[in-house]
């Protein structure tokens, strides 16, 4: 009997006290991409653990991190060899971190932006309308969704198609052709009471408390982060 499963690489938690009322990133991720027939198996790559690259691994989910991508931490080089050496054929969705470490794994690059930090809700322009209404199932011009980085993939790789961006974050979502991968600046997985927790848990100590109080009333706007999880549940396939 096979055991085919989905992996979600855990690459960091949420703050202390956040994950004892929502879970952690992965308990996100498992819940909201929970369909029939669909298993998961969590792997924490922030200690260091990976997947064996087998035909049990039918996709992989990479969290958001505090981390960055061009830090020296063995785990994230570990990670990006891994990537690398990955089936081309394996759907790869990663999320914030996920999103940039796929980007400088695979001929991009990553590096903390000038332009500060990015958090709230941010709206990006869809670019390729015709690949997001396949995604998606759904025809709108731009989706709104809750960020929170100061990293940016400031060069896409050669392979990927920008999905969709902004002028604050211009690679905000990547899709690559000569591989199954497929990668969002922002975070679906947030929910609006998250996203408010977890800015207020940086508020006036990693963040001006003055940019985060703009920020919270922008998460009180409507948000497709439903089409962007829907989106990843049919790329991530059964």
């Amino acid at each position: 009997m096979r055991n085919d499963y989905i992996a979600i690489l855990e690459t960091g938690v949420p703050p202390a006290g956040l994950d004892a009322t929502y879970g952690t990133y992965a308990d996100m991720f498992a819940q909201l991409l929970a369909s029939e027939g669909r298993s998961f198996k969590v792997f924490k790559t922030l200690s260091g653990e990976l997947p064996e690259q087998d035909e049990n691994l039918k996709g992989v989910v990479i969290t958001g991190s505090p981390a960055g991508v061009y830090e020296d931490d063995p785990w994230i080089a570990a990670l990006m060899d891994w990537l690398r050496a990955l089936n081309t054929e394996t759907p790869v969705v990663g999320i914030c971190f996920g999103h940039q470490v796929m980007a400088q794994a695979w001929g991009g690059h990553v590096e903390k932006s000038h332009k500060g930090w990015g958090i709230g809700l941010h709206e990006y322009e869809v670019q390729a309308h015709d690949l997001w209404q396949e995604l998606a199932g759904a025809g709108a011009t731009r989706i709104a969704c809750a960020v929170t980085h100061q990293d940016q993939v400031v060069k896409k790789p050669e392979n990927a198609i920008v999905l969709a961006g902004s002028e604050f974050t211009p690679h905000g979502a990547l899709y690559y052709t000569q591989r199954k991968g497929l990668s969002f600046q922002c975070h679906p997985e947030f929910c609006e009471d998250f996203a408010s927790d977890l800015l207020m848990s940086r508020r006036g100590i990693r963040i001006d408390p003055t940019l985060v109080d703009q920020a919270l009333t922008t998460l009180k706007k409507p948000s497709q982060r439903h089409d962007l999880l829907g989106a990843i549940s049919k790329f991530l396939g059964a």
